[in-house]
């Protein structure tokens, strides 16, 4: 395969029987074959989108200063301003061109979890950030809530079994900014070749060039979406749940040509994570003679731990 298919979520949510199963089929088959798609039908509003890019560009324009009193020590980078080049990918020792803020899970009616999640954090000079950013998360949630639901009937599995899993979630809105290169990196990209951890993940924001997907070929292809569309992959945690019937796609952020290394880029992931007791055991039905089962038992929450360690945002 080597374009990136194109879904509209409107098919999904349809009276329509066969515009339903159409949806199913389409994006079932994407990926198995690639492990990404093109949304359109999302539930994010244009008005959203331009006020969250916005707040972001208002942030990181901030001083290095300010930002650096919302980096938070002792919590991995789960809430809160990342700097410049903390994360690496996996096996990596350069850090990533690049610095992000994340907002994570707004928890509701279960205080005992609440608890386990590292607070928001609020950034006092912006008086809309969060809300805001709160906002496009539940947006983005509910997008993925209805995707994970068009995967389990390809799984031949209860419509809503994923719902039970995501639901208050340890899931991370991610607005990244890339910024213009002021020197010939060392051995270094924006994003460094790598698999997304979790189950599903949300891009806004690949209008431009610089996003590749690697197909089953090796062969890297430019992933880019128009400008009402979501890109969306399988992760780590979906793939080795469905014993890799659901592709998790290597993808990396490649620099731009010399002559646009003096312009910033942005994008925003949501990283759809379920809630740490969820099993990632290989689901039995895609398991058979040909595809034996490829991976131990684990939870999410191990899953996730093990993988922070090897991003270099926490230490053993």
């Amino acid at each position: 395969m080597n374009t990136i298919p194109s879904v509209n979520l409107k098919d999904f949510l349809s009276d329509n029987p066969a515009d339903k199963q159409k949806f199913v089929a389409e994006i079932g088959k994407a990926y198995e074959e690639i492990g990404f798609v093109a949304l359109k039908g999302h539930f994010l509003s244009d008005t959203l989108v331009n006020q969250l890019y916005d707040q972001i560009k208002s942030f990181f324009n901030l001083p290095d200063d300010i930002k650096s009193k919302y980096e938070i020590e002792g919590i991995g980078g789960q809430r809160g301003y990342t700097s410049f080049g903390k994360e690496h990918a996996k096996g990596r020792k350069e850090g990533d061109l690049k610095e992000f803020w994340h907002f994570g899970q707004y928890v509701e009616d279960d205080d005992k979890l609440k608890a386990t999640y590292p607070d928001n954090v609020i950034v006092e000079e912006l008086a809309e950030f969060n809300s805001v950013g709160k906002e496009t998360y539940k947006m983005l949630e509910k997008t993925a809530k209805y995707v994970l639901r068009a995967l389990a009937l390809h799984l031949q599995l209860e419509e809503t079994y994923f719902d039970k899993y995501i639901k208050n979630g340890n899931s991370i809105l991610r607005p990244i900014h890339y910024p213009p290169i002021t020197e010939e990196p060392k051995n270094a990209i924006r994003a460094a070749a790598h698999g997304d951890i979790n189950l599903i993940t949300l891009l806004m924001g690949a209008q431009g060039r610089g996003l590749q997907v690697q197909n089953h070929d090796g062969e890297w292809i430019d992933a880019i979406a128009e400008p009402d569309e979501l890109m969306i992959n399988v992760g780590d945690m979906l793939s080795r749940h469905t014993n890799n019937k659901l592709k998790s796609t290597i993808h990396q952020v490649v620099n731009p040509p010399r002559e646009l290394w003096g312009t910033s880029r942005y994008s925003i992931p949501f990283f759809m994570h379920p809630i740490s007791e969820m099993p990632l055991n290989c689901l039995e039905n895609c398991i058979d003679e040909e595809h034996p089962k490829l991976y131990e038992d684990t939870t999410a929450g191990e899953f996730l731990h093990e993988r922070l360690i090897e991003l270099g945002l926490i230490k053993e």
